[in-house]
C-alpha cells in the first residue's frame, strides 16, 4: 500500500500543533526549504489575498512535499477548478476561504476526494507519489487520506452553522479567519472580544466531537495564541512571509541605528 507523508496532517493525528506560515511574497521554490529549517509543519500558500498563480503555487508544494513541510493551497474561490488543479500540481491541501453552510462544505469536500469519497477526477501522473505507476485504486485511497480539507470559518453565520459543518464527512478541519470574523461582527480588530472567545469555544467544541481539528489563523500576538491554544486550537497560522520580513527588517534597522 502506497504511505504518503502529510506533516501537518502527522502531527494533528498524533495530538500535537501543526504550525503553519503563509506565503504572500515568496514567489521561488526554496521558501519551502527555509521554512522546514525554521521548523514550520506547513505552507499557507495563499491564492486569495495576493497575486500567488497557479504555476508557482504547484512549484512551491511539489519543492515543499520533498522538503518535508506540507503544501497547503487557500484557494480564492468555490469553482471546483480551483481545488482540482492545485491538488493535482502537487498541493496536500486545501483551504476553503468563507464557508457559512454545511450544504456548500460538503461540496467542497466533494472536490478534493476522489470516490467513493468524493468525486475528483482522477489525473494519469501525480506528484504526491512521486508519478510513479501504482494500482490506481491504491493510489487514490493513498491520497485521499493524505489530503487535508480545510473550512474556513468568518462570519457569525459560518459559528452559528458550526456544528453542521463540524459534522461534514471528509472536513479535516475548522479554521477561524479570525480578522474577517470580527469585521463581520462589527468588532474590527478586537481578537479577544468575548463573542470571539464564545465563537471559538464554540468550533473547538464542536471540532473535539466530530474527531476533526480545530484551526486559527490572524491571531499572531504570543498571549492570544496561547490562551486559544489552550482552549484547544491544534492547527495554527503562525504568521506569513511578510510580517516576518518585517519584523525582521525593523529589528535590524532599530539595532544599527541603537548602535550609533
Amino acid at each position: 500500500m502506497a504511505v504518503i507523508k502529510n506533516v501537518a496532517l502527522e502531527r494533528l493525528r498524533e495530538g500535537d500543533l501543526a504550525v503553519g506560515i503563509g506565503l504572500r511574497q515568496a514567489r521561488t521554490v526554496d521558501i519551502a526549504k527555509a521554512m522546514k529549517t525554521a521548523g514550520f509543519d506547513w505552507l499557507f500558500i495563499d491564492m486569495e489575498h495576493n497575486s500567488m498563480d497557479i504555476d508557482t503555487a504547484v512549484q512551491i508544494s511539489v519543492a515543499a512535499q520533498d522538503a518535508g513541510v506540507a503544501p497547503i493551497v487557500r484557494v480564492p474561490a468555490f469553482q471546483r477548478f480551483h481545488a482540482s488543479r492545485s491538488l493535482d500540481g502537487g498541493a496536500q491541501g486545501i483551504v476553503f476561504p468563507h464557508v457559512d453552510d454545511a450544504k456548500t462544505a460538503a461540496e467542497l469536500v466533494s472536490f478534493c476526494r476522489y470516490p467513493p469519497q468524493g468525486s475528483r477526477s482522477i489525473s494519469g501522473s501525480l506528484p504526491q507519489i512521486d508519478f510513479a505507476k501504482i494500482p490506481l485504486e491504491e493510489a487514490a485511497a493513498a491520497i485521499n487520506k493524505s489530503t487535508l480539507v480545510v473550512i474556513m470559518l468568518e462570519s457569525p453565520e459560518a459559528v452559528a452553522n458550526v456544528e453542521e459543518i463540524a459534522a461534514v464527512p471528509g472536513v479535516d478541519a475548522l479554521l477561524i479567519g479570525t480578522n474577517d470574523l470580527t469585521m463581520e461582527m462589527g468588532i474590527p480588530g478586537q481578537l479577544d472580544h468575548p463573542e470571539v472567545v464564545a465563537a471559538y469555544d464554540a468550533m473547538i467544541t464542536a471540532c473535539e466531537k466530530n474527531g476533526i481539528y480545530p484551526g486559527m489563523g490572524g491571531v499572531y500576538q504570543p498571549a492570544l495564541l496561547e490562551k486559544y491554544i489552550n482552549m484547544g486550537v491544534k492547527l495554527v497560522l503562525a504568521g506569513s512571509d511578510l510580517s516576518l520580513l518585517m519584523a525582521a527588517g525593523k529589528a535590524r534597522v532599530d539595532d544599527i541605528r541603537s548602535a550609533r
